[in-house]
């Protein structure tokens, strides 16, 4: 028997010593600790100066689920979404409208945004609501006619005021989200027979709707908190329902805190669904959809508790 023997094979010694393990040292961020620090004594200030004044918070939790509040948020509600709607009809025709190679109906469009986002929607408010003074009757011939004040009223003179004044700048932001479609799409949809509205409808506005929806929640959130300004016209919603209660209880800041505090929960809950909806129209943009906030939370509980492991 023979054994081959490998020449090449150099003599046996001892086998190498195992690589060291990198020891990885954090870089220190002291400027973190610093601004931390220096929040936190901010903080620490606004708690100590409120802690001063003489502020009954017992008020709050006691009127906080009272029903004229209930009833003052109901209508803030209802004036919100009726608002949003009459905005986002308008918006959509006032796109629409300047987007087209009529000139004249561009002009109008351009002229009403112009008005609209040029004056204030405060004094827009107060216009409608003392139109009274120069008109005394309202006379649409067959179809309508009785006295100024009795069809203007608080209601619907808030509702003209905020919904118009928001169809300016949501036509702004639909011509945005419909100018962001390539045009490419609307000539193929053209070329194989679709007419001009059903291409919108079928085609371009699906598509810019990932433009539309971001801009248009923060105008529905910005919308909730201007029905305040309302207050003026004499329409009872939940700001001049707060000052009506603070005036009778002698708690009027107490009540003014009560009402900041139901508007963060309105908007908290309306940043929720903004969320959810901008994720449900990412879905033909990306690849992965961004987490909810559950899959956020679940997520960093298990990191935590991979890291203890």
């Amino acid at each position: 028997m023979t054994v081959d023997i490998d020449k090449t094979a150099g003599p046996a010694g001892p086998s190498p010593a195992a690589p060291e393990t990198v020891k990885a040292i954090p870089v220190r961020h002291y400027g973190r600790y610093v601004s931390a620090v220096v929040a936190l004594a901010l903080l620490a200030a606004i708690v100590y100066a409120f802690s001063q004044g003489k502020i009954n918070w017992g008020a709050i939790p006691d009127y906080f689920f009272d029903g004229r509040v209930f009833g003052g948020v109901g209508k803030t509600l209802l004036l919100t979404v009726l608002s949003m709607a009459i905005g986002i009809v308008g918006g959509v025709l006032l796109a629409v409208m300047r987007l087209s190679k009529n000139p004249v109906t561009s002009a109008i469009a351009w002229f009403y945004i112009w008005f609209f986002r040029g004056t204030p929607v405060l004094v827009q408010l107060v216009v409608w609501f003392n139109l009274g003074l120069v008109f005394e009757y309202i006379n649409l011939g067959p179809v309508y006619r009785d006295e100024w004040s009795d069809f203007m009223t608080p209601f619907l003179t808030a509702l003209l005021g905020l919904g118009l004044n928001e169809a300016a700048y949501m036509a702004e932001i639909c011509r945005a989200g419909l100018l962001s479609v390539d045009e490419g799409q609307t000539e193929a949809a053209h070329a194989l027979g679709m007419s001009h509205a059903r291409t919108l409808r079928r085609i371009v506005i699906p598509q810019a709707m990932r433009v539309i929806v971001p801009p248009t929640g923060n105008e529905v959130i910005n919308m909730l908190k201007t029905t305040s300004l309302v207050s003026v016209v004499q329409y009872s919603e939940l700001f001049r329902v707060a000052q009506d209660i603070g005036q009778t209880s002698g708690a009027p800041a107490e009540m003014l805190f009560l009402a900041a505090a139901w508007y963060l929960l309105l908007t908290s809950v309306f940043s929720v669904g903004q969320y959810y909806l901008e994720r449900y129209y990412a879905r033909g943009s990306t690849r992965q959809l961004p987490p909810t906030p559950w899959q956020k939370v679940k997520a960093n509980v298990l990191s935590l508790s991979t890291r203890r492991r």
